[in-house]
């Protein structure tokens, strides 16, 4: 199953719910006014519209989630790198570390995803 595409503000949103789901609607739209500034009328459409896309659900006036964020991440970096590097990783690797440090701890951290990877965990 594919992961449906989540925009920007949309993720932002998304970041809310992951966070204090299962959630009423209503806790919902008072927590998206306060934290992103938006309007009933916008919260609710965004809760239309993700839950049209297969994003959410909201049954009985209570939102959760029907994809992770790890799902939603991934999807979005799969694009990233389909598109932007012609889906090499090695190329987007070093395009990242031609501009951006990393330490001996993400290094290492890194090695070991590449080893439990190889190990096929």
């Amino acid at each position: 199953m594919s992961v449906p595409k989540v925009f920007e503000s949309e993720y932002r949103f998304c970041l809310i719910l992951w966070e204090h789901e299962p959630i009423k609607s209503g806790e919902l739209v008072r927590l998206c006014r306060e934290q992103l500034g938006w309007k009933h009328t916008t919260t609710y459409t965004v809760i239309k519209r993700l839950s049209e896309r297969g994003v959410l659900k909201n049954e009985n006036s209570v939102v959760s989630a029907l994809v992770t964020k790890d799902e939603v991440q991934a999807a979005e970096i799969s694009e990233m790198v389909e598109k932007t590097f012609e889906g090499s990783l090695p190329a987007f690797i070093a395009a990242f570390t031609r501009h951006q440090k990393i330490s001996d701890e993400q290094l290492d951290a890194l090695q070991a995803m590449i080893d439990r990877y190889r190990k096929g965990e």
